[in-house]
């Protein structure tokens, strides 16, 4: 058993959906990859998001350690979104996921209209 934020996991997978797992967590982890962006810069990449979905994945995302939010004391505050250590680990974890979904877009022909990342 582990026990993470008093919630008890049977193994380490479970503790992983846990991190990842909530409705855009992955998809963030996706865009912030190879870059640093504002808040409104991730709202464009997933406008499905709304504005307290989106901060309230962030804020679990920035307490779990698997990404750092960076405040400069400007007005109005600039704030940007980076990967940590932890964050970077899932790198190939995340590009598996994109294959996998392009191979099954393929093997289930489905169609597509735009691809975000390639």
């Amino acid at each position: 058993m582990i026990k993470y934020k008093n919630a008890l996991f049977n193994c380490t997978m479970e503790l992983a959906i846990e991190l990842i797992g909530g409705r855009y967590k992955a998809l963030i982890l996706w865009h912030l990859l190879d870059r640093t962006l504002r808040f409104s810069e991730i709202k464009r990449l997933i406008p499905q998001a709304t504005q307290k979905m989106l901060t309230q994945q962030l804020r679990s995302l920035e307490e779990d350690g698997l990404i750092i939010r960076k405040v400069y004391p400007e007005v109005p505050p600039k704030v940007e979104y980076s990967l940590s250590e932890s964050g970077k680990n899932l790198k190939p974890v995340l590009e598996a996921m994109c294959q996998f979904g392009k191979s099954y877009v393929e093997e289930h022909e489905l169609k597509t209209q735009m691809l975000i990342h390639p």
